[in-house]
């Protein structure tokens, strides 16, 4: 049997784009002689939908598009993801299934049953879960079809108490097919891969694991579809962060034709969140995912410039080399905007950064701007000293500058903000935290530069100076970002143990954390929620981003 995989790349509720991509795979898999081909989770649809379930014309479109791809699987089967009607009316409408499509018609349909309902996920909001599972009989073989993270429970997780597989494994399945929509995150990779071994190692029996690649707002997919032999090796890996349609070749005794291009025993048994801050930890797939993230969310929003408000400082620059990478040089304009207390290098470390880039730029001072707003503010500030309101002022004076070149030429503002700064405090609501998309919005100080390393890899992009001085939000004479944070080999992996690793102030501190450190960092965080709840998406990188994925109370006594 010959089995195509289509890795792609969906708009979510673009049923006309969608559709026309599948059937195109479809139509290729079958002049190549396909006999099966499979696709991702949802892939009809786009995942994740959201409330766009709630909508009745949305199903029908989705089952329109169904039969559409049911008419080109005449000689060949189709397995692909879409919303079906739950025909019982008990519980919810809805079943997130797997279809098998093949003369023209539907054959069969597996409905997942391990609806997620953790961090970004939200499935059992509009899905029933399928609690009927049967192997599908298709040219002479037996297929258990599962959906996503139905082949997570292999350790009695007692979230979901069932485990699809050790149901269907009783019927005699020759193969696993486990069509996903598996997002991105610099742990969740290699986890991915360890999960798809630990199910062909239980149950004997080879497995194609088939995701879906590119992003949908905040969410981003790397793809890394396989097909593992029943001795743990892969006989397919899909790139990451790019569509691709593979094949292999099944025999009869249902090893593959196809030769190894990864043992056994080069993939981890396991791949667990690491319990310590590792700041190069994946930076190489970070780096394509933030790529993927900025390029999919102009494309799929119709919009085609960017603009960033370019400082010379670490985090502008690696947002304007990643825009430029993503969208093209000539797409991206830098506003430069220094005031009476930016130092001369940070001009020209600015203008040297684009220069290398060839993005366009402009400089617009804002000195004469600032001094009119504080004469204009000084009967009411009378002569209170110098603080925050003059420092957060400077930052609104970007803001609005930016913000008016964004309306005139059509330029969308992608956001420079840190998961430091955002875990802290350390912004200006309407002033440096403005944006349509945050690119750097969930990688800690640290992070950012690795990243900036990993971009230079081949030769100097990010000027050297940018790298080596001191942060500075140059916001008044000799300002430095330990003014107001400790240091971020310090503030850092406090972070990461609070919000990605979930630890208490206890915790943390049996770590060897200072206790008045880690008191005064998490306070920061808890305090500063109400800036976050108004800050702009953030492509996720991480296994625990700010957004929809971390929901906690703006008023709240926590910690603060």
């Amino acid at each position: 049997m010959k089995i195509f995989l289509a890795q792609q790349n969906y708009h979510i509720g673009n049923f006309e784009s969608n559709t026309a991509k599948i059937i195109d795979a479809v139509r290729q898999a079958k002049q190549q002689g396909g006999d099966l081909i499979i696709f991702s989770e949802l892939a009809v649809c786009g995942y994740p939908p959201r409330d766009f379930l709630e909508f009745n014309d949305f199903i029908e479109q989705s089952l329109d598009a169904v039969n559409k791809i049911a008419q080109e699987a005449d000689t060949i089967g189709v397995i692909v993801g879409a919303p079906s009607h739950n025909p019982t009316k008990e519980g919810k409408d809805l079943f997130n299934s797997a279809y098998l499509l093949y003369g023209k018609e539907v054959k069969a349909v597996a409905h997942k049953t391990l609806l997620p309902t953790y961090d970004i996920f939200d499935e059992y909001r509009y899905f029933e879960p399928g609690l009927e599972r049967s192997v599908w009989e298709f040219k002479g073989k037996r297929l258990a079809v599962t959906v996503c993270e139905d082949i997570w429970n292999l350790d009695d997780n007692p979230l979901y108490r069932i485990c699809p597989m050790d149901e269907l494994v009783q019927q005699r399945p020759d193969i696993m097919v486990n069509i996903s929509a598996s997002p991105f995150d610099y742990a969740q990779a290699q986890e991915r891969l360890s999960i798809v071994k630990r199910n062909v190692a239980k149950y004997k029996i080879p497995m194609i694991y088939c995701n879906t690649v590119g992003s949908q707002t905040e969410i981003v997919f790397d793809g890394g579809s396989v097909v593992m032999d029943t001795h743990e090796n892969l006989v397919v890996e899909l790139p990451y962060f790019s569509e691709e349609l593979a094949y292999v070749e099944l025999r009869e005794d249902n090893s593959f034709v196809q030769p190894v291009v990864r043992k056994a025993a080069d993939i981890p048994d396991s791949a667990p969140m690491p319990k310590s801050f590792e700041p190069n930890l994946g930076i190489e797939l970070i780096h394509d995912a933030l790529i993927t993230g900025i390029r999919d969310y102009f494309s799929k929003m119709g919009f085609t410039k960017a603009i960033i408000a370019s400082s010379g400082g670490i985090d502008s620059a690696v947002t304007l080399a990643l825009a430029c990478h993503a969208l093209g040089s000539g797409n991206v304009r830098a506003l430069l905007m220094p005031s009476q207390y930016s130092t001369g290098h940070s001009v020209d470390d600015a203008v040297q950064l684009s220069e290398n880039l060839e993005n366009h730029f402009d400089i617009l001072p804002i000195k004469s701007v600032f001094e009119e707003y504080r004469q204009a503010l000084g009967p009411i500030f009378k002569n209170l000293p110098f603080n925050v309101a003059e420092e957060n002022l400077q930052s609104r004076i970007r803001g609005t500058l930016v913000m008016a070149l964004s309306n005139k030429f059509g330029s969308i503002l992608l956001n420079t903000s840190n998961k430091s700064e955002l875990a802290t405090g350390y912004g200006t609501l309407y002033g440096d935290m403005a944006g349509g998309l945050g690119v750097l919005g969930d990688l800690y100080k640290m992070q950012v530069y690795a990243l900036a390393e990993y971009i230079n890899r081949d030769g100097e992009i990010i000027p050297r100076n940018i790298i080596d001085k001191a942060p500075s939000a140059e916001l008044r004479e000799g300002q430095k970002d330990s003014d107001s944070l400790p240091e971020y080999n310090l503030l850092d992996p406090i972070l990461y143990q609070y919000i990605e690793r979930r630890q208490g102030p206890k915790e943390i501190i049996a770590q060897g954390f200072d206790a008045a450190l880690v008191a005064r960092i998490l306070r920061m965080v808890n305090v500063n929620e109400y800036k976050r709840n108004q800050f702009c998406p953030i492509i996720r990188v991480s296994p625990k981003a700010f957004g929809v994925g971390r929901r906690m109370p703006i008023v709240g006594k926590y910690l603060s």
